[in-house]
């Protein structure tokens, strides 16, 4: 077997396994009372759900700010904890339920200060 034709079932793996992560978040939020994020208006106080993907301390006008992206399989959005340096449970891979008002901030879906419950 060709180098190519190992890659190329590799990458036809890994998109057959991404598709369905993003089918089992899709699933996952409609057992919710959750918006999906691609669907949830800006400058509304919507519920959304996912998982978060990343989790990161990324300090905003010398002010500490805990920054995670939740992913829902119809969208992402970046969540903003202003003053927090670390959330016990907010870690990538989590499932959670955010409420607040998103806005766009450079062209990027954003909730500050969320209201979260953490999920199993």
């Amino acid at each position: 077997m060709g180098e190519k034709s190992r890659l190329r079932q590799a990458l036809s793996r890994w998109a057959d396994s991404s598709e369905a992560h993003q089918r089992d978040l899709r699933e996952s939020r409609a057992s919710t009372a959750a918006l999906a994020i691609a669907d949830a208006p800006e400058r509304e106080h919507v519920v959304v759900s996912g998982v978060l993907r990343t989790v990161t301390l990324r300090p905003r006008g010398g002010v500490p700010a805990l920054e995670a992206e939740l992913d829902d399989g119809s969208g992402v959005i970046t969540l903003v904890w202003l003053g927090r340096r670390r959330i016990t449970g907010v870690d990538p891979g989590r499932s959670v339920t955010v409420a607040g008002c998103i806005g766009r901030q450079g062209g990027v879906s954003i909730m500050f200060n969320p209201r979260y419950e953490l999920r199993p």
